[in-house]
């Protein structure tokens, strides 16, 4: 055992966020936290590492173990370069972390500014310098508080693979739902003060979390019958008597009160918008450069009213550009913009968090709009907080006591509550919960206007788009489906450039083997590859092995083994290939060296 709580509780200020919780933490468990925002997921990761203490309970962690922390703050990182902070992480027992290793996981992270000063960093560039940290050397326990946020596609899938195979325990918040169901063999929910443990992946916590509901269901419909009974007999008793029982009139007080628990409470988000033209968004040509370096040119596009659009790239590539260029907020480059007459934007950006820390929930909300129009009628503003998991008692405290993820739902439904009819969203997902990205899924379902998308959330962009604006090498290009479809593409053009490029082999092979015998030569290259070609040999032999090992573990996460049985298959393409190659090469060798 790695870690024990046993009846932990905390407050912050009046709120309590953990009542009398147990955890337990094994080396095999691979822990992803979920809850909505608010709730102490971040405060509880900071207790079991030992970093913060409970108000009351009992924590014990085996300090023989080495434990890696990545916290969500990361302001207080400064007076170091970034290389030399990632390879001067502590305790890692008798194995320093090498400058290679350090560098290798930073560019696996998308981060190459090795000498960077770490206060000229954005906060989205320290939290993957910190996640370096935290990965490099050999940690037993690895605890991530949203290792995802800020990473693009590339280094998604990298970590996610890291993660897999990585030995030791993890325990982890994150939002992003395929990252979690590959990576985890066990939930923990924290609602109300509580956690919930479900054992398996996200897929299999549905499946649970789906029969828990149903049947709390059940229990509100039989509770509901009742209390039509207990109303029945209190009329009738009051006409018939005019008296009442006082055991029966408790016992119907004490229905009425009860409230129905989890999701059934909790009202959906309707769809604002207002009347939308004909004449949307029209890109003409549009292209943008800062200085020598081009981010994109030569894009031409017309929106559509009911376009959703996800837009994929690596970091830095210009995809938040091309929002603040639609928006309005950029002049492009070059080309032309066209914005219809009644278009009303909605632009929810990576860091629009001006939020007055003295102003009252409510009245943030009641400033934007009193009363709102929906599908289903008028909703006050009091009503559409609750719709997006504000309650009553949380309306009216100070912004500045909510949470990072409170205040990035808050400013989001400031911006749905302005009824825009085109979205641009920047970054939705970074510090939202589970609970409120299914909310904000279904509010687009029914949104009647244009949508477009920024987001590395390979689930949410998969959920929501049905063709994607792709970064390539300075141009944008159209796909149809969502991000999965894309990584096929993606998966598929590599296949195809490994077999052309095998073909390409084997015929400049057949090719040196019909050369008469006083012309063969061995190049410099060819010798150089045939020192390396064993090791290389080795390693897809290794990988192939690993691979099979993964497979075996994923035999009932069939997402998973359909991945891996790609992954391996294409491995075992590479080891042919190589093979082939050893072959003449060995041949050539022995024949021209005997």
């Amino acid at each position: 055992m790695l870690i024990a709580a046993e009846k932990i509780s905390k407050s912050y200020g009046m709120k309590p966020l953990l009542s009398e919780v147990d955890f337990y933490l094994n080396e095999t468990d691979k822990v992803g936290i979920i809850g909505i925002n608010g709730t102490g997921k971040s405060t509880l990761l900071r207790i079991l590492s030992g970093f913060s203490h409970p108000d009351s309970g009992e924590v014990w962690i085996n300090r023989n173990s080495r434990i890696s922390y990545l916290e969500q703050d990361t302001s207080r990182m400064e007076g170091e370069k970034a290389l030399d902070y990632v390879m001067a992480k502590p305790d890692q027992g008798n194995h320093p972390i090498l400058e290679h290793e350090a560098r290798e996981i930073l560019m696996k992270l998308g981060f190459d500014q090795w000498d960077s000063p770490l206060e000229q960093l954005s906060g989205g560039q320290k939290k993957r310098v910190a996640l370096a940290r935290t990965l490099a050397g050999d940690s037993e326990l690895l605890i991530l508080d949203e290792p995802t946020n800020h990473l693009d596609g590339n280094g998604i899938l990298w970590l996610e693979q890291h993660l897999i195979r990585f030995p030791g325990a993890i325990l982890m918040i994150t939002h992003d739902r395929y990252f979690l169901d590959r990576v985890t063999n066990r939930i923990i929910e924290l609602e109300g003060g509580r956690l919930f443990s479900f054992s398996g992946n996200y897929s299999d916590y549905l499946e649970m979390k789906g029969q828990r509901e149903e049947s709390q269901l059940a229990s509100q419909r039989k509770r509901q019958a009742i209390l039509k009974k207990e109303l029945a007999w209190m009329r009738q008793g009051i006409k018939a008597r005019g008296t009442r029982n006082k055991g029966r009139v408790e016992r119907y007080e004490e229905l009425k009160g009860q409230q129905p628990s989890g999701r059934e409470a909790r009202l959906e988000l309707s769809s604002l918008s207002a009347r939308l033209g004909k004449k949307i968004v029209v890109l003409d040509q549009i292209g943008m450069a800062y200085g020598k370096e081009s981010l994109f040119r030569g894009f031409t596009y017309t929106v559509k009213k009911r376009d959703r659009i996800g837009i994929l790239g690596d970091n830095g590539c210009g995809k938040t550009t091309l929002l603040r260029v639609i928006a309005g907020e950029t002049a492009p480059g070059s080309g032309r913009l066209e914005i219809g007459d009644t278009v009303k934007i909605g632009f929810f950006t990576q860091d629009n968090l001006n939020l007055d820390p003295e102003k009252k929930v409510l009245d943030y909300i009641r400033d934007i709009a009193e009363i709102v129009e929906t599908s289903e009628g008028t909703a006050t503003a009091s009503q559409m907080l609750e719709r997006f998991l504000f309650p009553p008692d949380l309306q009216h405290n100070k912004i500045g006591r909510l949470s990072g993820g409170e205040k990035r739902r808050l400013s989001l439904l400031g911006i749905l509550m302005q009824a825009p009819n085109v979205l641009l969203l920047d970054e939705p997902t970074n510090d939202l919960d589970i609970e409120t990205l299914t909310i904000l899924e279904d509010y687009l379902d029914g949104f009647q206007g244009a949508v477009l998308i920024v987001s590395h959330d390979r689930y949410f962009v998969d959920r929501i788009v049905d063709h994607v604006f792709a970064f390539e090498e300075g141009e944008i290009n159209l796909y149809n489906g969502g991000y999965s479809d894309y990584l096929n593409l993606l998966k598929e053009r590599e296949r195809e450039k490994s077999k052309s490029q095998g073909m390409k082999e084997k015929k400049e092979t057949s090719a040196l083997r019909n050369k008469p015998e006083s012309k063969r030569r061995i190049s410099f290259n060819e010798r150089r590859e045939y020192e390396t070609i064993d090791g290389e040999i080795q390693k897809l032999e290794e990988a192939i092995l690993e691979k099979e090992g993964l497979i075996t573990e994923a035999a009932t996460n069939h997402s998973l083994l359909r991945q891996l049985l790609a992954e391996k298959e294409e491995l075992e393409g590479q080891l042919e290939l190589k093979m082939e190659r050893w072959m003449y090469l060995t041949e050539l060798f022995e024949e021209v060296e005997g």
